[in-house]
């Protein structure tokens, strides 16, 4: 499972440090290019759902095979992408794939370790593991993006693909359902995706049409007509929901999606936002830039480990909260950009702030994301989890980006540019801190050792 974690979590980080080049190649326009990142994240975040729910009706190392097989596919056909529309469909593709793969897998590492300390190992490794995917992934997109072309940011799954399902046919367990099989809720998943699509498509286009403007509140509206759609058809429908609502009554699952969506949101556009800084701003080429994203990388990898530390003597939650506020100071200081600035006057200190504070979120993060759920929903609470927090991403990009472009307007100059960067870092601390506030409301306070007598 931690392979397959690191896949997922490379692909993410070793897109964004091409997007200067795919906008070149392909004829992007500024806010088009956030489609590279929102097509990805709006498939995986919307079909999350039904790939928990398929997980636990059909057996998870089924959905694990392919869920990979089609990741693999999306990413063959995306490295051939000859215009925006065929990189943005394949995109697509990877993230039904991801989504397929991404829930069955965390719900066999919750299966595996239901409690105790070995779950916070757990948790621990995956978590660390997650983000050395996004270490090399920064670093192996720079350079194949200098010297190998843009293309190879998608090609390079290919090889990693056919590796981890070798590695997960041969190495995890057979396995049936984990409930018994019914119809799966495909029209609340068709719903729920095309909702937050909408919503994201109508939030990117308010650099063309105003916030107040017919066009952009219509499609708004329909949006959320789309979600209150969806969340009728789980309340209603006679096949097996998506998502049992009565899951929210759970504090712990409550408080946790909460937190990831808002998280999701502000480290997306902050990777998003410090890469074209480097690149646009400092005038850093792609390898360098990858190595430069390292520190950030690395210190999430840092943080996870003290996470484990800290998971044996802290409450999840506390832990939770302390590396929210770490990630919301690191975010408060990138919005200190500046025009004439360098790496190490306005990058290296932020990033080891921020990154550790988020190492430091994402185990108790999961962790408490499926605490107290029953063993036959663990798959859908997996979904839900890893779906908060990829719609959190596509919102979060779509609402920063689009007010840091504002922000920027025509002029295009490095100061107008910068001023739009640290606005949107601005924005995501305030977001990060929200969250925090929510987690110390809502999550219940328990202890380590609490955490797994709660799942009984």
């Amino acid at each position: 499972m931690a392979v397959v974690q690191f896949m997922v979590s490379l692909d993410l980080s070793v897109v964004n440090v091409g997007l200067p080049q795919i906008r070149t190649s392909l004829g992007f326009s500024e806010v088009g290019l956030t489609w590279v990142i929102h097509a990805y994240a709006l498939t995986f975040g919307g079909l999350l759902l039904l790939g928990g729910k398929i997980a636990d009706l059909f057996g998870r190392k089924r959905l694990v095979l392919i869920g990979l097989t089609l990741f693999g596919i999306g990413s063959l056909l995306g490295g051939f992408a000859t215009e925006p529309g065929h990189l943005v469909a394949a995109r697509a593709g990877q993230g039904i794939g991801a989504a397929a793969l991404a829930p069955a897998a965390l719900a066999l590492l919750t299966s595996t370790f239901p409690s105790g300390p070995e779950r916070v190992k757990a948790f621990g490794v995956w978590s660390a593991v997650n983000a050395a995917g996004a270490a090399f992934g920064v670093l192996i997109g720079g350079l194949l993006t200098e010297y190998a072309g843009w293309e190879w940011v998608m090609f390079v799954n290919v090889p990693m693909v056919v590796v981890a399902l070798v590695l997960a046919w041969r190495g995890i367990a057979a396995d049936g359902p984990s409930v018994e099989r019914g119809r799966p809720d495909v029209l609340g998943a068709v719903l729920a995706t095309a909702g937050m699509g909408l919503f994201v498509f109508g939030i990117v286009r308010t650099d063309q049409h105003p916030w107040t403007s017919s066009t952009t509140l219509t499609t708004l509206a329909a949006a959320v007509v789309l979600l209150v759609a969806f969340l009728f058809v789980e309340k209603t429908t006679s096949r097996d929901p998506l998502i049992r609502l009565g899951l929210f009554r759970n504090r712990s699952v409550a408080g946790a999606n909460v937190f990831v969506l808002l998280l999701g949101g502000a480290m997306a556009s902050a990777f998003y936002f410090v890469s074209l800084y480097l690149q646009r701003v400092l005038g850093s080429s792609p390898a360098r830039s990858g190595v430069e994203f390292l520190p950030l990388a690395f210190g999430v990898v840092f943080g996870s480990v003290l996470a484990i530390k800290l998971g044996g003597r802290l409450a999840p939650r506390m832990v939770l909260v302390i590396g929210g506020a770490l990630t919301g100071i690191g975010f408060a200081w990138f919005s200190l950009f500046t025009a004439n600035g360098s790496f190490a006057t306005d990058v290296l200190g932020p990033s080891i702030v921020a990154s550790i504070g988020i190492g430091l979120c994402l185990a108790p993060m999961a962790s408490l994301g499926t605490t107290g759920v029953a063993a036959h929903e663990a798959g859908a609470a997996s979904g839900l989890l890893n779906s908060s927090r990829q719609i959190g991403a596509a919102l979060g990009l779509a609402a920063l980006g689009t007010a840091a472009n504002a922000r920027t307007g025509d002029s295009g100059t490095m100061e107008a540019l910068t001023d739009g960067y640290a606005l949107g870092m601005l924005i995501g601390a305030v977001v990060v801190v929200g969250g925090v506030l929510l987690a110390l409301a809502v999550l219940p306070r328990t202890g380590p050792d609490a955490e797994g007598a709660e799942q009984h």
